[in-house]
């Protein structure tokens, strides 16, 4: 069997949403390995588990078709964090998720990136609905979500992260995007 990757190239007036090269590595595996950063999205306990992650991000997009993009700065090309859809087994349903690494925070990279990201599932793959999945205590992920019009829908036990908050985001019509008769989802003019 072989496997090829047609991993798009998202943009935003700021940002590009691509692709995960192995320069993306060390800013990801800085964040994944730091305890206080990544508690909230997954702590990796050294490089290798974090290598792991890395190449698991991969193979989700192999497996699904979609999977986390590297977030990565227009201006400067820099690599600043990662947002896509993500749905691996023991997943309720896809989720759209953000992360943003150590000094973006605060700039709306992580709004951008996502929103992009969802609009991208919608139009694209033709996903009808979308969570986010935040553990308890996250404040900034759940103002995020908020911010993007998700609602708190119920609390579950997510088989990584244990006790799970799921936010709910709007669906492809509530953001006016439509789905024609064939499925093939398309924004309205």
């Amino acid at each position: 069997m072989t496997l090829t990757l047609q991993i798009p190239r998202l943009e935003t007036p700021r940002l590009i949403l691509r692709a995960p090269e192995p320069a993306d590595f060390e800013p990801l595996c800085a964040f994944l390995t730091d305890p206080v950063r990544a508690w909230g999205f997954g702590v990796e306990k050294d490089r290798p588990t974090a290598w792991r992650w890395f190449a698991a991000n991969i193979g989700h997009w192999a497996l699904r078709g979609y999977g986390y993009f590297t977030i990565e700065l227009k201006e400067t090309g820099t690599p600043c964090g990662i947002s896509g859809i993500w749905e691996p087994e023991g997943w309720p349903e896809p989720e759209v998720g953000w992360v943003v690494y150590d000094g973006y925070e605060g700039k709306g990279i992580a709004f951008e990136a996502a929103t992009r990201a969802r609009d991208w599932a919608y139009t694209d793959l033709g996903l009808t609905t979308l969570t986010s999945n935040i553990v308890p205590g996250n404040a900034r992920s759940v103002a995020l979500a908020e911010r993007m019009g998700a609602h708190y829908e119920r609390t579950y036990h997510n088989p990584n992260m244990g006790e799970d908050m799921l936010y709910r985001h709007p669906g492809p019509a509530e953001l006016g995007i439509e789905t024609d008769n064939d499925g093939s989802p398309e924004a309205y003019a």
